[in-house]
């Protein structure tokens, strides 16, 4: 098998019967998000010796949860993987079970390193660690689960994730040594060390949006 091809029986059942379900999800988990997830995924397992078939499933299946809300939509992932049988198409058992684990162990906030090279690259995945699309994803979010909150309200809940998430005392964990990741990370930091510039950036993405 050709590790950097991914079967395109399984792509185009992804982008059949996967993807559009992504269309039911807020503006940060949308078709957009899955998409970018899938590309970078596909691009990190370029250095690891994984299938790329699995890395692909993982990545196009990861959110797909959230059709059961934000707090435990990891774990309803994981249970959707198992659950269909249309994977037995492609998969073994045991990759299956892989690839339940891998949507499983992505969420940021995860307290254990994920179990395997696919929780890894998924989580890595799944980051993108990009200040403005950071602001951006957190804005669409807070809009909305709370479109009656003001401005002000937002930008606060926005800094406050960003510092929870993000800040050098984040949770926000990494797996590839030397990705683009880290290296951002590292600049998102100096960015919340300015308050007032980070509130500035805040609220100037704010109303580009609105």
């Amino acid at each position: 098998m050709n590790k950097k091809s991914v079967l395109p029986s399984l792509v185009s059942f992804v982008e059949k019967e996967i993807i559009p379900r992504y269309e039911a999800f807020d503006e940060a988990h949308d078709t957009a998000h899955v998409r970018n997830v899938i590309k970078n995924s596909l691009k990190l397992a370029s250095g690891y010796d994984a299938d790329i078939n699995m890395v692909y499933a993982a990545a196009a299946y990861h959110d797909l949860g959230l059709a059961e809300g934000r707090k435990m939509h990891h774990i309803v992932s994981g249970r959707i993987i198992r659950s269909d049988k249309a994977l037995r198409r492609w998969f073994s058992s045991g990759q299956i079970e892989m690839i339940a684990q891998a949507a499983e162990d992505h969420r940021a906030s995860a307290a254990a390193v994920p179990r395997s090279i696919y929780g890894r690259i998924l989580a890595e995945a799944d980051r993108d660690i990009k200040i403005n699309t950071i602001i951006m994803r957190t804005i669409q979010y807070e809009l909305a689960h709370n479109p009656e909150g003001s401005r002000k309200e937002h930008i606060k809940a926005v800094m406050k994730h960003l510092h929870e998430k993000y800040g050098r005392q984040g949770y926000l964990k990494l797996y590839i040594p030397g990705s683009d990741n880290e290296k951002e990370l590292h600049r998102i930091w100096d960015i919340l060390d300015n308050e007032p510039a980070a509130i500035s950036l805040v609220n100037d993405i704010f109303l580009k949006l609105c």
